[in-house]
């Protein structure tokens, strides 16, 4: 694989010690600044997808760490290639997930000189990451990409940026095959479970609120379980919907942006909330409103890894320092003796779930409804169908409407960034080859990244795109009418006909001017050997569920008063 030697160079140390790690796949942009990383994948195992532009390679590298739980791999290059990149480090940095973002560096001889396309990334990227480091010769490579891939997996896991100066690449140093660091697993103790079985047993209208990162499938068997032994209602983080089976008897919906006005009563009025690995930020508390900070007006238990995130919002009368693995694996000796009394308080929740995520009846403008298209979407992918979506009000057909049936069916970024669809859908599709990969996206999501379907191509990828085309910014629109009603301004798109650009890529296509279409436009996409695209014309005026954009203007229209 390598030339028999005692010696490797910089380059070829950093890729062999990602094989070492396990690492199958990077995503990157090539650049001059790590010629010798490339050299060196030339004769590795590491699968390189090659992409068309750095913030699109990060978002598939993001996508990666959420879809398999190891920390998803980014070459870059220096100066504007890192700066392009940041995008999928900022979704990284707030999803929890793990990530590491290699960029090539300038020549350490020449630093602080204000070199071609320097940068200091410990200022730029400080903020963005869990640790921000620059290796200082080869003899270093191992131990820094070791530490790396350390420090992203363990506690909050997050995103890691490390710099590599390119005759810190050219040098050579011993490849010494260390063992992989093994991060700690932090487990409660035997007191602390039983506060908080107690706690939970006590309880008459319990709340679960699951989230973050780092879970499996076992895990979310594990917690259903549990939801079962105590008799409790289960909710979920803001796009963290495959965490539970939105069927099942104990699923009370999501905690997240347009939350079900019952769902929010329900926690409100919780006697016991557990914030079960999730943070309960800005999003899924509703702008801080739904837990009193620093003290909730509810019993409070936060089940966190990251002794750093206990205490920061808000004062628990319970933390506790585990995964979800090690924390649920200690719970199944437990049960509870008084679960029979929140058998009302579970159904009330789970079916107010029912209730908020059927599909309107109503008619909208246009010849495309949205509810038939989710309703056919819903008749025709396997239950198993991953859905990656970035940003914007289409998303929200599927956040409120989708029933998420299985761990590992969704690719969204907690972020809120726009353009994350099709980078993460090609990112889920190479992780997992064998199923239906869907890309939902609005026509000004899907154009900050859709020079990503020559990647999809390219990796042969064979994704699903649904676009969503209102030709308006739709969400900024929204939020424009119900502030300044009838003054448009900023959110109008001139579009392209997107099956066109599909066909240039060789891709299969279709538009979709009528609810007819769509299904065979599904249909065949299904069974298409390539990435498919279909373009949905929808009529702007369809901009919620619940509203159209002349009855949010209307309501937002200052009432006249007669003199």
């Amino acid at each position: 694989m390598y030339p028999e030697a005692n010696l490797l160079s910089g380059g070829q140390l950093v890729v062999k010690t990602l094989e070492h790690l396990g690492c199958e796949r990077i995503f990157s942009v090539p650049g001059e600044s790590y010629l010798e990383v490339l050299d060196a994948l030339y004769d590795s195992p590491i699968n390189n997808t090659i992409c068309r532009q750095e913030g699109g390679a990060a978002m598939m590298a993001e996508a990666w760490g959420k879809a398999t739980n190891s920390p998803g791999i980014c070459f870059v290059t220096r100066g504007p290639g890192a700066t392009n990149a940041s995008a999928g480090l900022h979704v990284a940095q707030q999803d929890s997930t793990p990530m590491i973002l290699f960029i090539g560096q300038i020549n350490s001889a020449i630093r602080h000189r204000e070199g071609f396309q320097e940068l200091d990334y410990r200022q730029v990227f400080g903020s963005m990451a869990k640790w921000v480091a620059e290796i200082d010769s080869a003899e270093r490579v191992e131990e820094m990409v070791g530490r790396a891939w350390s420090i992203a997996t363990s506690g909050r896991q997050g995103p890691v940026v490390l710099v590599l100066p390119e005759d810190c690449l050219a040098e050579q140093a011993k490849f010494n095959a260390s063992k992989p660091r093994i991060s700690p697993v932090s487990s409660a103790s035997e007191d602390q479970l039983k506060q908080l079985t107690h706690m939970l047993d006590q309880a008459k209208q319990p709340l679960v609120i699951a989230g973050g990162s780092g879970w499996g499938a076992s895990s979310c068997r594990q917690l259903q379980a549990f939801a079962e032994s105590f008799n409790l209602p289960v909710a979920v983080s803001f796009r963290r919907q495959m965490l539970f089976d939105h069927l099942h008897s104990h699923y009370a919906g999501d905690v997240g942006l347009g939350i079900n006005p019952q769902l929010a009563e329900s926690i409100r009025q919780a006697d016991v909330v557990v914030l079960f690995n999730a943070r309960f930020s800005e999003v899924p508390s509703q702008n801080y409103s739904l837990l009193n900070i620093p003290y909730p007006q509810q019993q409070l238990i936060h089940i966190y890894p990251d002794s750093n995130e206990h205490g920061k919002l808000y004062a628990a009368d319970l933390n506790i320092i585990a995964t979800p693995k090690s924390l649920l694996s200690a719970l199944q000796n437990y049960r509870s003796t008084h679960r029979a009394v929140r058998q009302s308080h579970v159904e009330h929740c789970h079916n107010n779930y029912l209730s908020w995520s059927e599909l309107p009846q109503r008619q909208y403008p246009g010849s495309v409804q949205m509810p038939y298209i989710v309703n056919t979407m819903q008749a025709l992918l396997p239950e198993d169908a991953i859905i990656a979506n970035g940003a914007g009000n289409y998303a929200t057909w599927i956040h409120r409407f989708w029933r998420f049936r299985q761990y590992g069916t969704q690719l969204a970024p907690t972020s809120g960034s726009m353009g994350y669809g099709l980078p993460g859908a090609i990112a889920g599709k190479l992780a997992n080859p064998e199923k239906t990969v869907v890309c939902m996206a609005g026509d000004g999501c899907f154009q900050m990244t859709m020079q990503e379907l020559a990647t999809a191509v390219q990796a042969q990828a064979n994704i699903i795109v649904i676009l969503i085309d209102n030709g308006i910014y739709g969400t900024i629109r929204m939020h424009q009418e119900k502030r300044f009603p009838g003054r448009v301004s900023g959110t109008h798109m001139v579009n392209p006909e997107f099956a066109q650009l599909a066909d240039a890529y060789g891709i299969f296509s279709a538009k979709v001017t009528c609810n007819e279409d769509f299904i065979v436009a599904l249909e065949q996409a299904l069974h298409a050997q390539s990435p498919s695209l279909i373009h949905v014309v929808i009529d702007p005026q369809t901009i919620t569920p619940g509203q159209t954009i002349e009855e949010i203007r209307q309501a937002s229209q200052p009432k006249q008063t007669n003199d």
